[in-house]
C-alpha cells in the first residue's frame, strides 16, 4: 500500500482482503496492508461506520468476515486487470463495442465503475481497437446457454427444439452432459433419448429449452472436450484410416484430436481412424506428423496428399 493512501482507500483494501479470505485476523490483515494491528482495526471500524457488517470472532477459528445481507460496492480493479479484461472481451466477442448489446452494455458498466485514469485507458482501447470478426463464430442466445448450463449442473433431462443446418426442425429429449466452447462455437454434449446415441448439438441452433423433472448421472470420468473432438471427427463424407510409424504418446502431441481416434498398434505404431468432408484440409493436417505414415483408406485423401506433396517438393526445388 502507498504511504500516502487515504484511510478510506486502506479501508476499502481491507474489505477486499476480508472478502477474499474470510476469517482473516487483525494481525494478518495488518501484515498484508503493511500497517500496525491497531491501524488495521481502525480500518475495520471505518467499514463498520459506513454500514458494512464486518463480523469478528475470537479463538483459533475466529477473525474478520463480511456479514450476510451486504450489498457489495463496485469491484475494484488494478489498471492491468481492467485493461486485460477489456482486451479479452474484445478478442473473444467482436460486438463488444456495441452499447446496445448485452456484452457491450456489461462492459460499459465495468468501465464506468473504474477510476477515471484507468477508465480512460480502457475506453480508449475499446473505442479504437478494430478486431477482425471471426466469421466462424456462432454465439448462442445467453438465456438458452444459461438454461443448458443449469441443466448440466443439476443433472436434469431437457426437451430441446432444434434446427439443423439444412433447416430441418425437430424436438428431442436429452441428458445434457456438458457445454463446450470449441472453435468459437458452443456445443451441448449430451445423450439423445430420441436417437439413443451420443450427440453434440450446436447451441445457437437450439430454439427452446425445457427442463424436465427426470434426472440422470453423467458418464464416469467424462472428458467433455475429448469426447466432443472425437464426436466431431466422425460421421463425415469420407472415412479415413492412417497408419503412423510413431508411438501413441508421440503422435498425440502434434495431431489435433478433431482428426479422429488414435489407437496404439504396438510400441512403435499408431492407427488414426476418422472422417472428413475436406480431404485437402485433412491432408494438410497430416503433414504435421513428424514420422512416416501411410493412408490406407480414402482414395480422395491419398490424392490430396499427392497434390500437397508435389507442391511442397516444388517449393523446395532450386530455381531453374
Amino acid at each position: 500500500m502507498q504511504p500516502d493512501a487515504s484511510p478510506t482507500a486502506r479501508a476499502l483494501l481491507a474489505l477486499e482482503l476480508i472478502q477474499a479470505s474470510p476469517g482473516t485476523t487483525a494481525d494478518r490483515l495488518a501484515g498484508k496492508l503493511g500497517v500496525s494491528g491497531r491501524a488495521a482495526r481502525r480500518y475495520v471500524g471505518i467499514l463498520r461506520e459506513a454500514g458494512i457488517p464486518i463480523e469478528s470472532a475470537r479463538g483459533p477459528h475466529g477473525g474478520y468476515r463480511v456479514g450476510r445481507g451486504l450489498r457489495l460496492p463496485p469491484l475494484m480493479f488494478t489498471a492491468a486487470e481492467a485493461l486485460g479484461l477489456v482486451m479479452a472481451v474484445l478478442d473473444g466477442h467482436h460486438d463488444a463495442s456495441d452499447p446496445a448489446g448485452p456484452v457491450g452494455s456489461a462492459l460499459g458498466k465495468i468501465v464506468r465503475a473504474l477510476p477515471e485514469p484507468v477508465a480512460a485507458q480502457a475506453e480508449a482501447i475499446r473505442r479504437t481497437t478494430a478486431p477482425a470478426p471471426d466469421r466462424a463464430a456462432a454465439r448462442p442466445d445467453p438465456a438458452t446457454a444459461t438454461a443448458l448450463v443449469q441443466a448440466c449442473s443439476e443433472h436434469r433431462r431437457v426437451r430441446l427444439g432444434y434446427r439443423s443446418e439444412a433447416g430441418s426442425e425437430w424436438v428431442t429429449e436429452a441428458d445434457p452432459w456438458a457445454v463446450v466452447v470449441r472453435h468459437s462455437r458452443w456445443y451441448l454434449l449430451c445423450w439423445s433419448h430420441t436417437a439413443q446415441d451420443r450427440r453434440a448439438y450446436r447451441i445457437d441452433r437450439v430454439g427452446q429449452v425445457q427442463l424436465l423433472d427426470d434426472s440422470f448421472s453423467p458418464p464416469a470420468g467424462l472428458d467433455p472436450v475429448a469426447v466432443l473432438d472425437e464426436h466431431l471427427a466422425v460421421g463425415w463424407e469420407y472415412d479415413v484410416e492412417v497408419l503412423i510409424d510413431a508411438p501413441l504418446d508421440t503422435v498425440t502431441r502434434y495431431l489435433p484430436r478433431a482428426l479422429g481416434r488414435l489407437e496404439p498398434l504396438d510400441a512403435e505404431g499408431t492407427r488414426l481412424v476418422g472422417s472428413t468432408s475436406n480431404p485437402v484440409w485433412y491432408a494438410e493436417q497430416l503433414a504435421a506428423i513428424r514420422a512416416a505414415y501411410r493412408i490406407v483408406r480414402c482414395p480422395e485423401l491419398r490424392e490430396a496428399a499427392r497434390v500437397l506433396g508435389r507442391r511442397l517438393l516444388a517449393a523446395g526445388s532450386p530455381d531453374t
